[in-house]
């Protein structure tokens, strides 16, 4: 997973190991691609024909290869887990490498030309090359690098936008999640009343102005700092020293850390100026009517609205960016929606997320206080939540069974069938069984197992449709789901060595959904399944202990 083959078994198993019994989101996987190092074999052989032939070209290359490939990679130094493949940073070597890959066909040309005379060598050789190399990539990767039909980077863009209520003010935190929006905005005209604020530009002055301004439909977001407080050079970093030990209102805070009095940046005997708040701890205080009236949460839900908003935040510093959050926050008073993207990293959220409530692919800040639940964030709305999800949505084509879906899109899908069962489980929670099977039913539809395989996500919705009475469907997908992972377990315990020891995660992972498939059957009656869950689940515990 993550990694690449070449095709040549003896290869791919010492590094890999065994790739006989390989699971099937692995073995049919149109991303398994194997070249079998054809197009290396044939640069390498170009690389050796240029240094015979004309030692300076070879060195004016050489140097090209290196300092656009190697000496790129160690200036860098990029740390793991980028957010998507940075090749296209190293494209001059590619360009390097693909010379001597068409040098490799003039070499062994050459080399063939010594024993067939004459045009015959040169056509054979650039006919079997054209055949070996570009073909066995063409036939390799076509199948995953087809776009046709896919348009989920776009309706995925419309379901952000239309994750929120008019006028509203959407945090979103880099490119991917950011650019979708700007483009269905800018040159399709949707949803032109959401500021769309990146916030991994939050901290450049140049930017804050640009979002402080109106655009489209919308109005500049409200700060309430002007630019001489903002800009470049002031207030980049603020220390968050706790010499106050109650909660703090957050418009004294600001109020505090806007001023430019020689007082509020002195720190004892420090005689630099330190621009700082004096304390972690922050409130809002909650005017439920104001509440109501501005739409932040229905009449419905006025009960659970809080008298204060309090949080606590975790670091001791915040950045520009999270200041000017902050200073929006104490500004807007609630005259605007304001959301968090789904996709926005945690340590962005200010520890905010207690006041998050789930409504599509966004989190909207309300005054309810909801803890959260196995890592679950958000209380939900089950209105708001139900039309979006069921009703506005769109899917780009991912039921469509003749177009491919990456792994990111499929990630993305795995987050919308994790809010589709938490949904149906709100549902159930407030005694509407009938709206949980529609939810449940539309889950299934749109996100089919061929689209996004079976995982732990889908744990949810089986609990659900045996909550609602559904049995039969719920254990159709529990022995589907125990099957997929009892097929992964046996492959990454059989490893053996160090990689079943690198797989160790994706092991613990399955083999916390097997209990958890055995604990469903049990809760919800179902004695044999259960027995036949507990006694694989054991039998993988046995097989555990003896690879490890």
């Amino acid at each position: 997973k993550g990694n690449w083959i070449s095709g040549i078994k003896f290869l791919d198993e010492a590094r890999l190991g065994p790739q006989d019994k390989l699971p099937v989101f692995m073995k049919d996987n149109p991303a398994k691609n194997r070249y079998f190092m054809l197009p290396l074999l044939l640069g390498l052989a170009g690389l050796i024909f240029q240094y015979q032939r004309n030692k300076k070209d070879f060195w004016v290359v050489m140097l090209l290869f290196f300092m656009t490939g190697l000496a790129i990679v160690v200036y860098l130094n990029q740390y793991p887990f980028q957010p998507r493949e940075r090749d296209y940073a190293y494209s001059g070597s590619f360009y390097s490498f693909a010379i001597w890959i068409g040098l490799g066909v003039l070499g062994l040309s050459e080399t063939l030309r010594k024993k067939i005379p004459g045009m015959l060598a040169p056509a054979l050789v650039t006919l079997g090359c054209l055949v070996l190399v570009p073909g066995i990539l063409a036939r390799e990767n076509w199948d995953d690098h087809d776009r046709s039909g896919l348009y989920t980077t776009r309706d995925f863009a419309w379901n952000y936008l239309n994750s929120c209520a008019p006028n509203a003010i959407l945090f979103t935190n880099g490119d991917n999640d950011t650019f979708p929006l700007w483009y269905l905005q800018e040159v399709e005209g949707v949803r032109t009343d959401v500021k769309v604020v990146n916030l991994s530009y939050l901290g450049a002055d140049w930017y804050i102005q640009q979002v402080s301004r109106k655009s489209y439909e919308s109005e500049g977001v409200p700060f309430a700092m002007t630019l001489d407080q903002y800009r470049t050079g002031k207030r980049d970093f603020v220390y968050l020293i706790e010499r106050i030990e109650n909660h703090v209102n957050l418009g004294e805070a600001m109020d505090f850390l806007r001023s430019d009095d020689p007082r509020t940046k002195s720190l004892g005997s420090n005689r630099e100026r330190v621009d700082h708040i004096p304390t972690r701890k922050f409130m809002i205080p909650i005017d439920s009517a104001r509440i109501i009236q501005t739409g932040t949460v229905r009449p419905e839900l006025a009960d659970k609205i809080v008298t204060e908003m309090r949080w606590q935040l975790a670091s001791s510093s915040i950045r520009k960016n999270e200041m000017m959050v902050l200073d929006m926050l104490d500004n807007n008073n609630w005259e605007r929606p304001v959301y968090y993207a789904v996709t926005v990293a945690r340590d962005l959220y200010l520890n905010l997320h207690e006041y998050f409530q789930l409504q599509g692919l966004a989190y909207r800040l309300v005054p309810i206080r909801s803890a959260p639940v196995q890592g679950q964030l958000g209380s939900i709305d089950t209105d708001i939540l139900f039309d979006n999800m069921v009703n506005n949505f769109r899917w780009g084509g991912v039921n469509d069974s003749t177009v491919y879906l990456n792994e990111n899109i499929r990630r993305m899908l795995i987050n919308f069938r994790n809010n589709f069962g938490r949904l149906a489980i709100a549902c159930i929670e407030e005694g509407d069984s009938i709206r949980a099977k529609v939810v449940l039913d539309r889950a299934m539809e749109v996100i089919t197992p061929e689209a996004a395989p079976l995982d732990f996500f889908i744990i949810p919705i089986i609990e659900a449709y045996y909550k609602i009475g559904e049995a039969k469907l719920a254990n159709e997908y529990l022995v589907s789901l125990s099957g997929i992972l009892d097929e992964e377990l046996r492959f990454f315990l059989t490893l053996g060595g160090k990689h079943t020891d690198e797989s160790e995660y994706e092991i613990q992972i399955r083999m916390h959904a097997m209990q958890e498939l055995a604990r469903l059957s049990s809760e919800n009656g179902q004695q044999e399944l259960f027995e036949k869950q507990q006694e694989l689940f054991q039998e993988l515990v046995l097989l555990y202990q003896s690879n490890t």
